[in-house]
């Protein structure tokens, strides 16, 4: 199979692609997310209907029709000229017919260009490289939004917990110092400071609910489902290791496997072959020509089989050329800044990110601790409470609630870096997806 063939089936079958994704998403829009909704679920169905992913797949389709339209160059042409025509012969011409019609069938090929075509092919191949790059990029940040609006709600959920464990402690207190004050065991001052601490954690818990609600809109957008909000979520069983890499590693693998740095290194590439072939466009052509023609009116100067090797030489072009290559190098130096200055980001996006990775290790030591005294603190209330010597055993059950969201958030936020560290190396996505 020839080159332009395989690439005819390579794009044929993108758009199919492009074409079925989108009927596929104005299927599952209609249809209702799964109950309860696991964060593989989730990531499966973000991959593929969300808008970011059908667009990056059409950038990628352009990218392939352009470099088939460059390749057509050298396609053979076959064309038919048809002419109905009229003349007043001359009064010394041998045929002295009005009827000068004639039919021409012309067979020609480009045979070279002496790098015209071939520069702008490689142009063509290294922006499709880029698009290809562009597209791993977007399904790997489709991964992290998700997971970050996935997490969100499970933390809003705690918070809400939190939050309603807290005002039915501030409730019983307000309600028993309110039986108590009308016996006057209680002063003013103190039932007014219980109250205002009663109507703090009521309005703490209606912000936390509306919040639960707002962070499942979210996630229902992520998953371009804005109007089906999922009600349950299954909280991930991972484990999180602690993070103890060095930084180099990192540093590298990100330099050498970034999708969006290899997009753009491919975007420097095609901006370099792109000013080659400009300043190869006035390069001379070799082509070739078969020719057969059949004509009303016969003339000695016409020939009805006719075969040419054509050389064209343009001998003056203006300041086309020049003008042309002067734009091609102006975007290679721009392309060729915005590759430098995203290498620096690169740099300090991954050492923020190993950062906060070891800040959140040392956190979840810290919490680990804190829990441990919160389980130890509950178990001396609940001793003290029910020898009726203390009645804070609602106070330390609002603490372990509270210990909970904290190492929940903790444990997520580390999940997080850590996908997004792999995201910046290139190797967020599961191998049999980057395999594709």
């Amino acid at each position: 199979m020839s080159s332009l063939a395989r690439q005819s089936n390579t794009l044929a079958g993108l758009l199919l692609r492009v074409i079925l994704t989108c009927f596929a998403a104005s299927v599952w829009a209609q249809q209702p997310l799964p109950s309860p909704l696991s964060l593989e679920q989730a990531l499966v169905i973000a991959d593929e209907t969300h808008p970011d992913r059908l667009l990056a797949d059409a950038a990628l389709a352009q990218a392939m029709a352009r470099r088939q339209q460059i390749e057509s160059v050298y396609d053979t042409q076959l064309k038919l000229t048809g002419e109905l025509r009229a003349i007043d012969p001359s009064e010394i011409a041998v045929y002295q017919t009005h009827n000068d019609s004639l039919a021409r069938l012309n067979l020609s090929k480009q045979l070279y260009d002496f790098g015209r075509t071939a520069r702008a092919e490689e142009a063509a191949d290294a922006t499709l490289a880029s698009r290809e790059w562009r597209l791993k990029a977007v399904r790997q940040q489709r991964r992290l939004e998700v997971m970050q609006r996935f997490f969100a709600v499970l933390l809003a959920d705690l918070k809400n917990a939190r939050d309603n464990e807290a005002l039915s402690i501030a409730f019983i207190r307000f309600d028993r110092a309110s039986n108590r004050h009308e016996l006057g065991k209680v002063s003013d001052v103190d039932l007014l400071e219980l109250e205002s601490h009663y109507q703090q954690t009521r309005r703490e818990l209606s912000a936390s609910g509306n919040q639960q609600r707002i962070t499942r809109s979210q996630l229902a957008i992520s998953l371009n489902r804005p109007t089906d909000l999922p009600a349950d979520l299954v909280a991930p069983d991972i484990e999180v290791k602690p993070f103890t890499d060095d930084l180099e590693p990192w540093v590298e693998k990100a330099l050498s496997g970034n999708p969006e740095l290899l997009a753009l290194r491919a975007g420097v590439e095609a901006a370099r072959k792109r000013l080659q072939a400009s300043e190869a466009a006035d390069n001379p052509v070799l082509r070739g020509e078969l020719e057969a023609a059949t004509y009303e009116r016969e003339l000695g100067g016409r020939n009805p089989l006719t075969a040419a090797l054509v050389f064209e030489v343009p001998l003056y072009t203006g300041s086309r050329v020049d003008a042309e290559a002067a734009e091609q190098r102006a975007i290679l130096q721009q392309k060729e800044a915005e590759l430098k200055a995203f290498e620096l980001q690169i740099h300090q996006q991954v050492l923020e990110v190993w950062l906060a990775l070891d800040r959140l290790r040392v956190e979840a030591e810290a919490l680990f601790v804190t829990a441990d005294f919160r389980d130890l603190s509950l178990d001396r209330s609940r001793t003290l409470y029910d020898l009726d010597m203390q009645t804070d055993l609602g106070d330390s059950m609002t603490q372990i609630a509270d210990i909970q969201w904290r190492m929940a958030e903790n444990q997520y936020d580390r999940l997080l870096l850590l996908a997004r560290l792999k995201a910046l190396t290139g190797s967020l996505l599961p191998t049999e997806e980057t395999q594709e």
